[in-house]
């Protein structure tokens, strides 16, 4: 009976500080809780006094930038309108421009107009000239030709004066040597050409007839083949054979393009030319 008592007394004695324990531990946590209530209190405070300041913040730069966009807005239109202004301008001297061009160009006009009939008068007057002046250098210079048949000076006075434009034309030849009547004598045996012109690379022999004839082109063939006996200083250069005349039959002038020899002569009386090259070219 005594065992059991004290067992009871024991229990209710742990039980008592059992529940003094908890009664701590519950203030501690009460005490805990309250602290973290006034942290959070004072933290929601400060957090509001924060907003309430970007609120503010936010409030006085909203009213800047509508205080700015008015700003740039009322610049705009005044900008805008100034820009009609200019538009409105410009286009009224547009306008200006524009007739004051189109009476400038209608008056160009007549003027071209005028201009062109003045030049067609001239170029028909032009054009009279030179058919006249054409049909005087027809007749001179067949007048000059029948005189120099008659007098012997058909190299002196047409074929001499020719060489050099027409070897530079026809040849790319750079004349570098020329002469006229050049004779010479080896063993006793005479040979004269009436005209003679050296290139670099090549030598030109050219004979001359008042009347050209198929047997002068058999002739000046003939001759052709002994030249460098009597001219070898020119050894090693390309011989080209010119029959020189006034006219030339049109018989002669096959004749001498099937045996390599070009024919200089009077082309429609205008001006002295080789009327046979792409013949003998192909030849």
């Amino acid at each position: 009976m005594k065992t059991l008592e004290y067992r009871v007394e024991s229990l209710e004695s742990l039980l008592g500080q059992f529940i003094v324990n908890n009664d701590i531990a519950l203030r501690r946590l009460e005490n805990k809780i309250d602290r973290y209530i006034e942290e959070a209190e004072k933290d929601r405070k400060a957090a509001e006094e924060r907003l309430q300041k970007h609120i503010e913040e936010a409030e006085k730069d909203r009213k800047a930038a509508e205080e700015r966009l008015q700003k740039h807005i009322e610049e705009a239109q005044r900008d805008r309108k100034a820009a009609e202004e200019r538009l409105q301008k410009h286009i009224e001297e547009a306008q200006r421009d524009r007739k004051a061009f189109q009476e400038e160009m209608k008056a160009f006009k007549d003027e071209m107009k005028a201009f062109k009939e003045e030049m067609k008068a001239f170029k028909d007057e032009m054009l009279e000239f030179k058919r006249r002046q054409e049909e005087e250098n027809i007749r001179k210079n067949k007048e000059w030709s029948a005189l120099a048949k008659k007098m012997g000076t058909i190299v002196e006075d047409l074929i001499a004066p020719a060489l050099r434009p027409t070897l530079s034309k026809y040849f790319n030849c750079e004349v570098l040597m020329e002469g006229q009547r050049i004779f010479r004598r080896k063993n006793g045996e005479d040979y004269e050409i009436d005209a003679i012109a050296g290139c670099e690379d090549k030598i030109f022999m050219i004979e001359a007839r008042s009347t050209p004839k198929v047997e002068d082109v058999k002739e000046i063939k003939k001759k052709s083949e002994r030249f460098f006996e009597f001219f070898p200083e020119h050894k090693g250069k390309e011989l080209i054979v010119i029959f020189g005349s006034i006219t030339f039959p049109e018989n002669v002038i096959k004749y001498a393009s099937k045996q390599g020899i070009y024919v200089l002569a009077w082309r429609e009386w205008q001006y002295m030319d080789i009327l046979n090259f792409e013949e003998v070219k192909r030849s």
